[in-house]
């Protein structure tokens, strides 16, 4: 069975992915980060989908490249570098002051640096790490109800879609999207009035990498995943209609709650 992930709701053919995409890019969740308390309330939020973005790669990792021990030559050795580079990147990039670092952990220097919150989230970790199912760490989470939801089908998709489902959100939903998104916060930042030095050290950092080498290296993976079969192909579209779909959604709950913190 070539994908688990269709739906009646969502079809490539309902709903056209190039439009969703500008939907994404025209959000009005960008311009409404114009003051600190606007900026640390999107990345208590956002610093999940930081998170779970790793669940992807991670699974694509073990979807191409050998993770076990004794150890196995991968089947695709063009696929594994793909990937291995990309993870290279994110799980240890240069962290900006001579040192190496996680994206995520890149993230949480900038909360602590804007003042964000980030007991949601470094409270979530805990529990993970104390065994606590990811729904129950998920709902004692005190975040928005959308953000829970975005976090919910990433994880499903990175749990259960087949390879070329990942490869699809992991290159619709986040590496293709993520410079022209990043770009537009990038432009309000300096309206904060607040220290935002690693916050912008992280977003350059993913404009650079996504725009020059993850998402072109993300679109290569999913190219050769598919590996021009039709019904692949048709499950891969769908699967980045259902990511952009999920990004806006995102984007919909935070804009909502600056809304009222600001009216």
């Amino acid at each position: 069975m070539d994908s688990i992930l269709v739906t009646d709701e969502v079809t490539s053919d309902s709903i056209d992915h190039s439009t969703l995409r500008q939907q994404l890019f025209q959000h009005p969740l960008y311009d409404s980060v114009q003051t600190a308390d606007s900026l640390r309330l999107f990345m208590r939020e956002h610093v999940f989908a930081v998170w779970d973005f790793m669940s992807l790669l991670k699974r694509l990792q073990q979807l191409v490249t050998c993770c076990d021990v004794p150890w196995m030559p991968p089947t695709d050795a063009n696929v594994c570098r793909f990937i291995n580079e990309i993870v290279l990147g994110e799980e240890c990039d240069e962290d900006g002051r001579g040192g190496y670092a996680s994206h995520f952990e890149l993230y949480l220097q900038a909360m602590d640096e804007v003042g964000a919150d980030a007991r949601p989230i470094r409270t979530f970790i805990g529990a993970l790490r104390d065994g606590i199912s990811i729904e129950s760490a998920l709902m004692a989470a005190s975040i928005l109800p959308t953000t829970r939801d975005f976090v919910r089908s990433t994880l499903q998709l990175a749990r259960h879609g087949q390879p070329h489902e990942v490869a699809a959100a992991f290159f619709h939903g986040r590496e293709d999207v993520i410079p022209d998104m990043f770009s537009r916060l990038v432009r309000s930042l300096p309206q904060q009035g607040v220290k935002v030095d690693r916050l912008v050290h992280y977003l350059n950092r993913h404009i650079e990498l996504d725009a020059n080498d993850h998402g072109p290296l993300a679109r290569r993976l999913v190219e050769n995943l598919c590996q021009g079969i039709p019904a692949r192909l048709q499950a891969a579209d769908r699967t980045a209609v259902q990511s952009v779909r999920a990004r806006i959604g995102l984007w919909d709950g935070v804009y909502g709650a600056i809304r009222q913190v600001t009216a």
